[in-house]
């Protein structure tokens, strides 16, 4: 397996930043209540990922050993203003829907973790494409769980109906609670999944 392929593979299934490392809980629970907030945060999330990556990359060999984390966290806030304008001025709705979860990415650990364990450690395009991967990774559990709570709770995917009418509402998938349970029983399947391909090779 080529070095691409594997951290695609690390992205999306073996070290699923949501689903298998369990980070980035809070926006995960918080904007998965529809579709339409789900791509939006993965996307903006996976745009400040690869700037930050990129960046930290680019000047790892130029920041003093005392001050990385500062330094990554400043290189993260300017990207997440830069993603936080640009939604602001061209998509004002959605976010308007994300609120403070967009501003909240300077925080969010999966970015900080991605700069900390592995651009500051690599090179600008293996950190670019990690933090792609790591993004696609992110947006796939969000659209997995939200695609099951907007189902539930509304019958509808991106706004739009696809259940029948008669289909009865579970109207705890949109809160809270349902966010938890959902979120479980898809890294349960997740973990179900790495731990039979992991049996496979050793049969």
């Amino acid at each position: 397996m080529t070095q691409t392929m594997r951290q695609f593979k690390n992205g999306l299934i073996d070290q699923n930043p949501t689903l298998v490392l369990l980070l980035g809980m809070c926006p995960t629970l918080a904007t998965s209540t529809s579709m339409t907030n789900a791509v939006g945060m993965g996307l903006a999330a996976t745009a400040v990922l690869i700037c930050s990556n990129f960046a930290v990359s680019a000047l790892r060999k130029l920041i003093p050993e005392k001050i990385r984390i500062a330094a990554f966290v400043v290189i993260i806030a300017g990207f997440v203003t830069a993603v936080d304008y640009l939604l602001q001025a061209f998509v004002p709705a959605l976010s308007e829907s994300l609120g403070m979860f967009i501003p909240l990415i300077v925080v969010n650990c999966i970015i900080l973790a991605r700069a900390e364990a592995f651009a500051s450690k690599n090179g600008v395009m293996r950190s670019a494409l990690d933090g792609l991967t790591m993004g696609m990774g992110f947006t796939l559990a969000l659209m997995t769980v939200s695609a099951i709570r907007e189902l539930l709770s509304a019958g509808s995917l991106f706004g739009f109906r696809v259940l029948p009418e008669a289909f009865p509402s579970i109207g705890i998938m949109a809160q809270p609670p349902g966010g938890f349970i959902v979120l479980g029983v898809v890294i349960a399947v997740m973990q179900a999944i790495r731990n039979r391909g992991k049996a496979r090779p050793a049969a």
